[in-house]
């Protein structure tokens, strides 16, 4: 009898796991980042290489911290909701990963700057730091310069609404 039973069971707790596996975002890899300082770094500004941007500009308000690229296709469908958010007084720092100097300004240049301040990486050693993997990527960054939330591919419209936006309302008022 229970050599009959014994694969039954198994199959069974295959079953669940294999269910449980399905239900996962495979897109979402999680964060070693989330409730921890952001990552310490200098860079020189896109648009002003005798500027900088530190993670000390992070702290005094909630920020949203967007690595992006002018080489990034999803980038350029994210950056239109990236603009509607700068105008409505949502503060965003860019991070330009692994580009050009040149072909980032010409991107903003023709779709608009919704960057508080925008650092360059070129060689994309403090996306590292930020556990990045790609781009867009977007986090989310507490009045104490604290990651609070990471967003791995394009922001939408509905993730905002759903998520991001309450959020940000939230950590402004603690």
């Amino acid at each position: 009898m229970l050599r009959y039973l014994l694969p039954l069971f198994l199959f069974i707790v295959l079953a669940v796991f294999l269910y449980i596996g399905l239900g996962l975002n495979p897109r979402d890899i999680g964060s070693t980042r989330l409730d921890k300082p952001a990552p310490a770094f200098v860079l020189p500004q896109l648009d002003d290489t005798t500027q900088t941007l530190s993670d000390q500009d992070f702290k005094g308000k909630v920020s949203l911290f967007n690595v992006w690229a002018s080489w990034c296709a999803t980038c350029r469908y994210e950056h239109p909701l990236l603009m509607q958010l700068a105008k409505e007084g949502y503060t965003i720092y860019g991070l330009t990963y692994k580009d050009t100097v040149a072909e980032a300004k010409t991107v903003l240049m023709r779709t608009g700057n919704p960057y508080t301040a925008n650092a360059f990486d070129e060689k994309g050693l403090v996306g590292m730091d930020w556990g990045v993997t790609g781009t867009p990527e977007t986090f989310v960054i507490d009045k104490q310069g604290i990651v609070r939330y990471k967003i791995v591919g394009q922001l939408t419209p509905q993730l905002w609404q759903q998520k991001i936006k309450p959020l940000i309302q939230t950590l402004e008022n603690i």
